[in-house]
């Protein structure tokens, strides 16, 4: 397990990653630092094209919220710095109505330097409030994903999808999304919705933060619908193992995409700030 330093300048080398004029491979840094690029260098780069990621923050048996649903603090300060970093490195951050319901998320960054990313909801039954959090005005794109004619305020994008059973398919919303311009997407939550990804195979990159405490009883964070009847059957993603500090966190390859997105970045060729 390879222990990260997220020190300014390899904050400061990973903004000028996402912009596209600077490269991983570069530079003098420790093994920490060295680290650091390597987890969140796949995510800031631009030259291989859009890729998913997936977040989850867990306790050590699984749970993600107590029974009466609190969450606030299953992640330690460096989970959530980690979770802030990611935000700032993608174009979009998407959560399920129940986790805007529920946790009155804002979606911005505010543990680390960087741009707020568009916050985008998925609402089919259009039951977010208007004057929810996740949709005040902070400069940043605001978006609804929705299956009914319900109007939104000036400013808040919707869009317009069919659901089945009171569900999108996470593909539509996929494909949809990166129409309008976002590439780079984080999957930040709740469960249902992350799996929902998984399962249909759009996930490049799951990051699962796991926290030190046992909380014993309340939701898991990932549930899969499939029923796996034996062990071969299982997800076994190529993973590297992240210590932040106060968690650690499992970064887990799904794909030919993501497994490229983790090779070193003089290897694709770029070399931008070669």
């Amino acid at each position: 397990m390879d222990s990260i330093d997220v020190s300014s300048r390899v904050w400061d080398r990973l903004l000028a990653i996402r912009k596209g004029v600077a490269c991983a491979c570069c530079g003098s840094f420790s093994p920490a630092e060295r680290a650091a690029l390597q987890i969140y260098g796949p995510i800031a780069r631009r030259d291989l094209g859009p890729i998913t990621i997936a977040q989850v923050g867990q306790s050590l048996d699984g749970r993600i919220a107590t029974v009466s649903g609190d969450a606030r603090d299953v992640s330690g300060p460096d989970g959530l710095a980690h979770l802030h970093r990611l935000r700032a490195l993608v174009d979009g951050v998407v959560i399920g109505v129940r986790t805007a319901l529920h946790d009155n998320p804002r979606l911005t960054v505010r543990l680390c330097n960087g741009h707020n990313p568009a916050r985008i909801v998925i609402d089919p039954r259009g039951r977010l409030p208007d004057d929810a959090p996740v949709l005040t005005n902070c400069g940043a794109r605001r978006i609804i994903v929705q299956a009914v004619d319900r109007p939104r305020p000036t400013g808040v994008e919707v869009l317009r999808l069919n659901a089945e059973d009171g569900r999108v398919d996470p593909r539509q919303i996929l494909d949809g999304l990166r129409g309008m311009g976002l590439g780079h997407l984080l999957i930040e939550g709740g469960g249902l919705t992350i799996t929902g990804f998984l399962e249909a195979g759009l996930l490049d990159l799951l990051q699962v933060s796991v926290a030190p405490l046992i909380i014993g009883s309340g939701p898991q964070g990932l549930t899969t619908q499939t029923q796996v009847q034996s062990l071969s059957q299982a997800y076994r993603p190529q993973t590297r193992i992240f210590g932040l500090g106060s968690d650690i966190v499992f970064d887990c390859a799904l794909g030919a995409h993501a497994v490229a997105a983790q090779e070193p970045v003089h290897r694709q060729g770029h070399s931008a700030a070669c």
